[in-house]
């Protein structure tokens, strides 16, 4: 669901049998976000934080309180997350309440909810510790900020490097199967199929 002054998408994955859920990126309006766990009777049991912009952290530390929950973000973006102060007031918006990240992840480990297993993919480029995260039991890629439907992130922020995140995308994301349905940090789901045949910055990959 897309949430807050910049649209950031917010992601539930519930397990049917255990009724036991990841939130990945809860960047604001919580409220809404814990109406769709009630609705679906769902638990959470991590707030995933794939990297440590305003816009996809803002909600984390109240939806951590409201749950329970403890929150896992590569720690390579611990500087942003200081820095919230600066960012809020760049957009105009109040500070949120500052996040404790209780688990660091970094690329090649594996959350699990019941049996379907997560892999993390770490994708600097866009921040430091970007993060991406593939369910291959269900080909589909929860992307961030590193790779949207016929673009890619922008490396003009802190933290940003547009050689690594294009290495980070031919590497770690073209690899995946064509199928594979990705669900990028703002806008509309697209393919790994469709953006390496569309998406005019991956052309000289």
């Amino acid at each position: 669901m897309p949430v807050g002054l910049l649209q950031c998408n917010c992601s539930v994955l519930g397990d049917e049998q255990t009724r036991e859920a990841i939130v990945v990126d809860p960047g604001d309006e919580v409220e809404r976000i814990m109406a769709v766990l009630r609705q679906h009777g769902l638990t959470v049991k991590a707030i995933v934080i794939t990297h440590g912009h305003i816009d996809h952290i803002s909600g984390a530390q109240k939806l951590k309180v409201l749950t329970g929950a403890p929150v896992y973000m590569n720690p390579s973006d611990q500087e942003l997350v200081d820095a919230l102060d600066k960012y809020a007031a760049w957009l105009g918006v109040p500070t949120p309440e500052a996040v404790e990240v209780d688990t660091p992840i970094r690329g090649g480990d594996t959350l699990k909810l019941n049996a379907r297993e997560i892999h993390v993919l770490h994708t600097p480029g866009h921040t430091q510790g970007s993060v991406c995260l593939y369910i291959p039991a269900e080909h589909k890629l929860l992307a961030g900020d590193t790779l949207f439907q016929g673009s890619v992130g922008r490396t003009d922020l802190p933290g940003g490097n547009t050689r690594q995140l294009l290495s980070s995308i031919k590497t770690k994301l073209l690899v995946l199967p064509e199928d594979t349905l990705v669900t990028p940090g703002h806008g509309d789901n697209t393919t790994i199929g469709e953006e390496i045949e569309q998406n005019p910055f991956l052309q000289n990959l």
